[in-house]
């Protein structure tokens, strides 16, 4: 085949950049949030990060450079999220890409899971996403632009023990992905979720390496035979959120390593 030309190469890597976007990022102060907010930046974009934890909060900020800031924000605070996005788009710029990234866990056996327990999962992987998604939403619609991305789990896929709360809060996410793109594709906004496997993080290695069967079977059941790593999933947010990705929406893609068809 014929060498590309110098413009053909520009192209191809345009394509993926998003120079002159602004993303805000919740959870990106750290783990997977953190490397989406990593991979972003070195695509061109510009990142808002927020959280509750303002120390790692700046920490991250000063580790992505002059083009990130921050906001210290509890998702949970739901009444907050207008005036939150109001700010946000005040003082740093329109809003093209959300990246509902920030969540929680919790592993318990079903019969011992509260209902304050669950209810506090839900209220952050769920109810808070919706009204971020809501809010930027209503912007993006009316600028007939933007890209949103959720998180969601191989626990949206199949069934994992002891995670019940997650589970149903994560598989919802996934049906909201595709409610949202029947209702906000039309304006050209789109709609994606990462569905990430085993990812090294720090937290995953702690609570697998306590776990030796359930970190055996997670690994067994993946074909590729290794962990992910973090940038994995922010390269594929980058792509979603890219020019690439334009003709995509309503698609959960799962980042994995062929985890969830694994057998």
């Amino acid at each position: 085949m014929p060498e590309s030309t110098p413009n053909e190469k520009s192209f191809q890597t345009s394509v993926f950049s998003l120079d002159s976007k602004l993303a805000l990022i919740t959870g990106g102060g750290s783990g997977i949030g953190f490397h989406i907010a990593q991979c972003m930046v070195q695509a061109g974009a510009k990142v808002v990060l927020t959280g509750r934890r303002e120390a790692v909060l700046q920490e991250a900020a000063q580790k992505l450079g002059s083009n990130a800031t921050y906001f210290v924000h509890d998702i949970t605070e739901l009444d907050t999220i207008p005036a939150l996005i109001e700010t946000i788009e005040n003082q740093c710029g329109r809003i093209d890409i959300l990246v509902n990234n920030a969540g929680i866990n919790m592993k318990k056996f079903a019969v011992e899971v509260t209902d304050a327990d669950f209810d506090r999962v839900v209220q952050t992987n769920l109810h808070a996403v919706f009204s971020m998604t809501r809010e930027c939403g209503k912007r993006m619609i009316d600028r007939k632009e933007g890209s949103i991305i959720m998180i969601t789990s191989m626990a949206a896929l199949y069934g994992i023990d002891r995670v019940v709360a997650y589970t149903a809060s994560k598989s919802a996410v996934g049906g909201m992905v595709k409610a949202l793109t029947t209702e906000f594709s039309p304006y050209n906004v789109r709609i994606n979720a990462v569905a990430p496997g085993f990812i090294e993080t720090p937290m995953m290695l702690t609570a697998m390496n306590g776990d030796i069967p359930r970190r055996d079977k997670a690994m067994d059941r993946t074909p590729m035979g290794t962990w992910g790593k973090p940038d994995d999933v922010g390269w594929a947010a980058v792509f979603l959120a890219s020019q690439a990705a334009k003709f995509i929406t309503g698609v959960s893609l799962p980042v994995d390593g062929g985890n969830s068809i694994g057998f």
